[in-house]
């Protein structure tokens, strides 16, 4: 008796997406192998940006780990959503819209990702390995894929049934089959930091801004200015997230990252422009902050299709988006949820069915949502739209303000009928 070879999938990226689909393709029956240029997972919680985690992101990540209750003990519920005007000159905040339904949770990119990486089997993972490039077979049965080890130098082939692109938003694979696919700047960068607090919960800063965001811990905050806005909200072991978004010119971009680092020259030019802007007890957050850094805003016109021949898209290959909407992780995680289960289906003697089901339920979502995530940016930007006004948080009506909140977001609720 001999036994059937399992079917094996390369994926290329380690982050979020790639990690998730590692998950869902091993229960789906799947060999698999991770590509990562980074040299090895993160440690700890460096510098690094909050996420938050919807409903059905959590029950999908928690059917995945070995010990559902670490998903809880990692995050921090984020229940209201909440969007204030803030007047820099008067310093004054006031609400807009306020949804207490929100019931999603609030984690650090770097332990969501060790809960995720440290429950799959060990040795699936190639780290230090920078993909190069990949070829079908002319029989479309099989992938060759090339990737450079960063610590010998040398060039690793590896051949799978299936290659998953969960390579981010600049991803070569992506680009090799739509080369004229441009990513668009969306006319703001961010400013993002977290806030160690710990030993330091009584200090004047951290007082100070838990009166006036008493809820943190539990509210996502928004802040609307002049043509600017925040976001605020607490993480596990006394740490704020915070964010805002500023105008700029299209910043150039050195390495294949939207993220920059910032001098001190334009750290302390942030500040000053903080103290015009904000309250007093959210500068304080900004200017206590190490090391805050910068994400260029872009997202891209959506994709007529995000699979060819044994090739899938994943993550922010397959829809980069703006953050407006929390979309960008929870998007992730479902892709992979229905690829794995798509490919349990219809098996991989029936490959091409299985990722035509997964583009079959996954792009109407995807491109519905990352244009509305780029409409709410341009809301709370106070960017024109073709049909309405630029929003003024001064002066707006409730139903303006209504369309800040998250829950509006198209397929907000939705469960794939796979899934169930």
């Amino acid at each position: 008796m001999t036994l059937e070879k399992m079917p094996k999938a390369v994926i290329v990226g380690g982050s979020i997406g790639g990690v998730s689909c590692a998950h869902t393709l091993i229960l789906a029956g799947w060999d698999v192998v991770v590509l990562e240029k980074s040299y090895q997972a993160p440690t700890g919680s460096p510098t690094g940006a909050g996420l938050g985690l919807d409903p059905l992101s959590l029950q999908l990540i928690q059917s995945w780990i070995k010990n559902p209750e670490l998903l809880k003990r990692t995050t921090l519920p984020l229940t209201i959503d909440q969007n204030d005007a803030v007047d820099g000159e008067k310093k004054v905040r006031w609400t807009l819209t306020r949804d207490e339904k929100f019931n999603c949770r609030a984690a650090h990119w770097a332990d969501l990702h060790a809960l995720l990486y440290h429950a799959l089997p060990p040795n699936l993972f190639l780290w230090g390995h920078h993909f190069q490039s990949f070829s079908i077979s002319s029989d479309k049965r099989s992938v060759q894929v090339k990737a450079l080890s960063l610590q010998s130098n040398e060039t690793v082939e590896v051949v799978g049934d299936l290659l998953v692109a969960a390579d981010g938003c600049l991803s070569k694979i992506r680009q090799s089959f739509v080369p004229d696919h441009k990513l668009r700047y969306s006319g703001y960068c961010a400013w993002r930091g977290v806030l160690d607090f710990s030993g330091n919960e009584k200090s004047e800063t951290i007082v100070g801004i838990r009166k006036a965001y008493p809820e943190l811990g539990k509210c996502l905050y928004f802040g609307l200015g002049s043509g600017s806005h925040t976001v605020l909200y607490e993480l596990l072991n006394k740490r704020l997230n915070w964010i805002w978004y500023v105008h700029q010119p299209e910043p150039d971009l050195k390495s294949n990252s939207m993220t920059m680092k910032a001098s001190s020259d334009m750290i302390q030019a942030m500040h000053k422009e903080a103290e015009k802007m904000w309250l007093p007890e959210f500068v304080r957050v900004i200017k206590e902050t190490s090391h805050p850094f910068i994400n260029a805003i872009y997202d891209s016109e959506p994709l007529e299709q995000i699979y060819w021949d044994n090739v899938v898209l994943v993550g922010d290959a397959a829809h980069p988006t703006t953050p407006h909407a929390l979309r960008s992780t929870n998007m992730s995680v479902l892709d992979a949820a229905v690829l794995g289960q798509c490919l349990k289906k219809w098996g991989a003697e029936n490959l091409q069915s299985a990722l035509e089901e997964y583009q079959s339920i996954r792009l109407p979502v995807i491109s519905k949502q990352v244009l509305h995530a780029r409409r709410m940016g341009r809301i709370k930007q106070g960017l024109a739209l073709p049909d309405r006004q630029s929003f003024d948080p001064k002066t707006a009506n409730p139903e303006e303000c209504q369309e800040l909140q998250q829950r509006l977001m198209p397929f907000f609720s939705d469960v794939p009928s796979i899934l169930v």
